[in-house]
C-alpha cells in the first residue's frame, strides 16, 4: 500500500528533495517539468519510484474542481499543486531514484484519448486549501 501524503507531508517531502537534488543534472530534467506536460519519451519510467499518493482512500469521486477558480492556468509553472483540487487528487508521488527530484504523475483520460501527464513538484508551490 501506499502511503497517502497530506499537503504538510508533500510539502517537507518537496524540500527535501530540492535540497538533495540542487545543482544535480539529471536525465530525468532532460523536459523541463516545471508545469503539467504530457509525459516525455525522453524520460526514463525505471528512474521513477513511488514514494506515495495524493488520493485519498475515502473519497470515491474526487472533485474535477481546480484550485483557485479561474486563476493560473492549468498549465501554468507558477499554478499552485492543492492536494484536495483537480488533477491533483488524483496524482501518485513519484521520486527519481537518481537525484532524488519529485513528480506528481496521473492519467488524463477522454474520449477517445489517455494522456499520462507529470509535474515537478516545487515546495513553494504547494497550499493546503481545503474544498
Amino acid at each position: 500500500m501506499t502511503d497517502f501524503l497530506t499537503a504538510e507531508a508533500l510539502s517537507e517531502r518537496a524540500r527535501s528533495a530540492e535540497i538533495q537534488s540542487a545543482g544535480v543534472i539529471c536525465d530525468c530534467t532532460k523536459t523541463p517539468l516545471d508545469g503539467w506536460q504530457s509525459q516525455p519519451l525522453s524520460l526514463d519510467e525505471t528512474y521513477l519510484v513511488r514514494v506515495g499518493t495524493l488520493m485519498r482512500e475515502d473519497d470515491p469521486e474526487p472533485t474535477y474542481a481546480e484550485y483557485p477558480p479561474g486563476a493560473s492556468p492549468y498549465w501554468s509553472a507558477n499554478a499552485p499543486i492543492a492536494p484536495h483540487y483537480f488533477p491533483y487528487n488524483r496524482c501518485d508521488v513519484w521520486a527519481c531514484k537518481h537525484c532524488g527530484r519529485l513528480y506528481l504523475r496521473y492519467t488524463e483520460g477522454g474520449g477517445y484519448f489517455v494522456d499520462r501527464r507529470i509535474r515537478e513538484v516545487k515546495s513553494r508551490l504547494v497550499v493546503d486549501a481545503e474544498l
